[in-house]
Parts: structure tokens; sequence; C-alpha cells
């Protein structure tokens, strides 16, 4: 145990929000990997930088004199109690920049490191390229920048060609949970994600379009997840029969893990994930996953081994790739011994805390 202490801060969503989502529990993660390591981890700030309207005057006016009161917070403080050996950076991008870290280290000479920063130029209008600024300034300025998907590299290379990159692998903790042996009629689907507008609103209507065309097979439909449009994902699943969805609403992850378990596919479209933590927890407790081929999906579900991923927006591929494992118990049982494998071998919790743990040493140490 070498002691050495993290100032954490997520400007999107901090560990210990009240909300969950994606976002934290990876926050929560990275911060579970840096103590395992050894490290002292401090969440420094609970400011939540979201930028919700590029256009909104008053509430972007309003977050940068919290920010600024934020920042005298913290100068206050470490004059008494001491600054932290290195400041990390959960997230920085056009929705969420840090305007905290990035001052404060150049303040104190402290080493900075961002993990899954983003950049993309077409985002650099109104209020958002203001904040897209404030994320190149802290990338450039980064002792290093830790990527989790090959199009965020690209993005942040587009962007800078100074920054230093390194590549982590999105990981998880191993369910604590029994493996899925599900293998009885009907089969189980398993679903786990927030009902929101956007992109989630977008792979629920593509789910429910595929599902509508698999009634001539058996399965059930099991949704873990809730969200300001509950009722309008409900709605798309009305023409089913209620043996064929069943809604769980919002569960705990240990709940979370007995739907997995009692699972057979993981099937969740994927429109715009950067990644999605939940492929990798059905994963490991042996769901096969069929997604899209879109977006970050790839990075986190191996295409022909532990999975099935079709052309995104394709409703009809997707409902055959569901319609193929649900009828080939050979296919689904040999993806889901590599599903579980593939977790284990390439997104543990062990291989990123060693990661990371020595990334923050060299860090440091060139810092001292």
């Amino acid at each position: 145990m070498h002691g050495n202490k993290i100032a954490f801060y997520a400007p999107l969503k901090s560990p210990q929000h009240e909300v969950p989502s994606g976002d934290r529990l990876m926050a929560r993660s990275i911060v579970e990997c840096l103590q395992q390591f050894g490290y002292r981890v401090e969440i420094v700030s609970q400011l939540r930088a979201l930028i919700r309207d590029p256009n909104d005057e008053t509430a972007n006016t309003t977050l940068l004199e919290h920010a600024d009161q934020e920042r005298e917070r913290i100068l206050t403080l470490w004059k008494r109690q001491g600054p932290p050996d290195c400041w990390f950076c959960y997230h920085p991008y056009y929705k969420s920049p840090d305007l905290l870290g990035p001052a404060l280290c150049q303040e104190y000479k402290l080493p900075y490191v961002t993990a899954e920063a983003s950049y993309s130029k077409r985002r650099n209008h109104g209020f958002w390229g203001f904040a897209q600024e404030r994320v190149l300034d802290a990338v450039n300025g980064a002792a290093v920048n830790l990527y989790f998907t090959q199009r965020d590299k690209v993005g942040l290379r587009e962007g800078s060609q100074s920054a230093i990159l390194a590549r982590l692998r999105p990981f998880i903790h191993p369910l604590e949970c029994l493996v899925s042996t599900c293998d009885t009629e009907p089969l189980n689907l398993v679903t786990v994600a927030m009902m929101r507008s956007g992109d989630k609103w977008n792979s629920y209507v593509r789910l429910a379009a595929a599902l509508s065309e698999l009634s001539d097979v058996p399965w059930t439909l099991h949704i873990v997840g809730d969200g300001p449009e509950n009722q309008k994902v409900h709605a798309l699943f009305d023409n089913f029969s209620s043996k064929r969805v069943v809604w769980h609403g919002e569960k705990t992850p240990q709940e979370i893990a007995v739907i997995y378990a009692a699972g057979a596919i993981y099937a969740w479209p994927g429109c715009g994930e950067a990644y999605g933590l939940a492929y990798l927890e059905a994963q490991s407790a042996g769901l096969p996953v069929v997604a899209f081929d879109t977006a970050g999906v790839p990075e986190v579900v191996e295409k022909g081994y532990s999975g099935i991923l079709t052309k995104e927006g394709d409703d009809y591929a997707y409902a055959e790739a569901i319609r193929r494992l649900l009828t080939n118990m050979e296919e689904r049982q040999l993806m889901s011994a590599n599903a579980r494998q593939y977790v284990l071998e390439e997104h543990s919790f062990k291989q990123a805390s060693d990661s990371l743990g020595k990334f923050l040493q060299q860090v440091i140490g060139t810092a001292a």
C-alpha cells in the first residue's frame, strides 16, 4: 500500500449520485480499482457540469459561477489539508467538461489524468463548442488519457495530435451469481436498460419491432429498467401477450444477476451505445448477445464468438439473429461459454486494476 492520494472527479455523474446508470457504475468501478491497487481515493467534488442545452445562457452562466465557487472551495481545503498527488477525471466530453481539475492542477503543479474523454468536431457550436475547448485543453495537458474505444481514440486524435493516449478496456466485476443454465421453453431473453429519450428509446423501438417478427417461436422477454419514458416504452409492447413480456422495473445488481442467470440470450440493439456495461455483465453470466454492429458495441461483444451483431436499423436481420440462437441450442450453448470466457480474459476487474495502478504509478512517479 503506497498511500498516494487521488482526487477523483466525474463531471457528468458522481459515483455517489443517487440515480443508477452505466456512467455511475463505471465511475464506481474505477474508484474501486484504484483503491484495490492501494491508492487513497477522494471524491473531490459533487459538482455536476451537465450542459443540457448549449443555448440556455442563464443555466450555462450559472454553471460557470458554480464551478468558480467550487474551485475556491477546493483550493481552501487543499491549503488546509494539503493537495492530492494526482487529479483523475472520468468522462469529460462536450456535455460535461472538467471545469475544475485543469486550473487546480496548474495551481499546484499536479499531474492530470483522464479516462473515457471524448471529442467530436461536429459538436463545436454554441456553449458546447466552449465545452469542447475545455475538453481539449484538459486532454492536451493530461499526463495520460485512457481511452476505452477506438471511436474515442480517433476523435481525440483528430482533435489533438499531441495528446498522450493509452488504451484501457471497459471492464466489470465478475458477477457474483450462478452462470446461466436456462434451456427450458420458452427461452428467456433479457434486456437491461434505462427508459429515456434518445438512443435508449431508439433501441427499445428497434427491439419491439424485431420481436414482432418472432411470434412463431417461444420466448419471454425480461425487461429491467425504469426512467422518464417508462409509459412510452411499455406502450411499445402493448400488442404482445402478457406471457411474452415481464416488466421488472429498477433492480439492484444482485437482483439483476439472478435475472441474468435465468436468461438464455441478452437482446439489446444498442443504438449509439458508447459500449454498454450491461453487455459485459450479461456475457459474464454466460448470455450470448444479439445487438447492432454499431458505435462502441463491438468493443465489448466479439462478433460471431460471444454474440451476433447485425446491421444497425435492419429489424428483420436483428430478428433473424435472435431466431437463430433461439432455435439452435448447440450454437447458443457454445456462444454462452465463449461469452463468459471473453469477459474473464479481456474485460476483467483484475486486469483493469493492474493497468490503472501502473499508469498512475508512472504518472505520479514522473511528477514526483
